[in-house]
């Protein structure tokens, strides 16, 4: 194996919303947790985590790039493409030359590079139908050239957790605790490295299925909100993500206890 500089790249996802530390506003996620168990085979192993959310590809390209490969990593990790499929902008082939940019300058720069396509929720989450076709696009163009340049993929299309609610936080779409394991766990799987087999179990009990009060609920509390931020954004120019910055931006040791609370898993004991 012989990681010991793994850079995480990437929006939201990667930086760990909805999975914050215990007693912290501090994002943990997919990322952290992957880190946590590849520090366990090296005590030289660094992580750096550049993610912000909001981020697009073409921002990626710009801000988070460049500093990852000032810290000339021998792992990177790169899930992006979510925003830009939303935009209202959108057009296809441009999001594939961003695709293809960022994970050519990856790959010349790093001898292991990961991407992620992304899953299926547009069945589950209503009014997102309509963008299945971009969703499909984004992975054509990842798996492409992926395999034009020598990347990993991760391939989520098909994750079975995309219909149980307990894998995502409030808003339907970003990960909750669950959802974070689980995606470590595919990463992990993809590098060759062993993991708690735990972090694929199945949760107990039945899926959640919502009933029409909730669906309101949802749209009130998460859709809304969003809707008029985004209008804002549009009218003065500003894009998410915009001041925030990276939360792990230097490569710095992980310490072991990071990974001890992933250990139990409700329900299993």
């Amino acid at each position: 194996m012989g990681y010991q500089r793994f850079v995480a790249l990437g929006d939201s996802c990667a930086e760990g919303l909805h999975d914050p530390y215990p007693g912290t506003d501090i994002y943990r996620g997919w990322a952290d947790l992957a880190a946590a168990t590849l520090a366990q085979y090296d005590p030289a192993f660094r992580y750096a985590n550049l993610a912000v959310r909001g981020r697009r590809l073409d921002q990626i390209i710009v801000e988070q790039i460049p500093a990852a490969l000032d810290l000339k990593p021998d792992l990177v990790t790169l899930f992006g493409g979510a925003n830009d499929v939303m935009t209202r902008t959108y057009r296809a082939e441009v999001v594939a030359k961003r695709v293809d940019a960022a994970i050519r300058m990856l790959t010349r720069a790093a001898p292991t590079v990961v991407v992620f396509t992304l899953s299926d929720v547009s069945g589950r989450v209503p009014g997102l139908l309509r963008i299945r076709h971009r969703l499909e696009a984004l992975n054509d163009a990842i798996h492409a050239s992926a395999a034009k340049h020598g990347a990993e993929v991760v391939d989520l299309w098909g994750e079975e957790a995309v219909h149980d609610l307990r894998y995502f936080g409030p808003d339907r779409l970003h990960l909750s605790e669950y959802g974070h394991r689980r995606l470590a766990a595919h990463l992990l799987t993809t590098l060759g490295v062993d993991y708690d087999p735990a972090w694929l179990e199945p949760l107990p009990g039945d899926p959640v299925r919502p009933g029409l009060r909730a669906h309101a609920g949802w749209v009130w509390r998460e859709v809304l909100p969003v809707m008029v931020t985004r209008t804002r954004n549009w009218f003065t120019g500003r894009s998410p993500g915009d001041g925030f910055a990276p939360k792990r931006p230097d490569l710095l040791p992980v310490i072991a206890d990071e990974l001890a609370s992933w250990k139990t898993i409700p329900g299993s004991a």
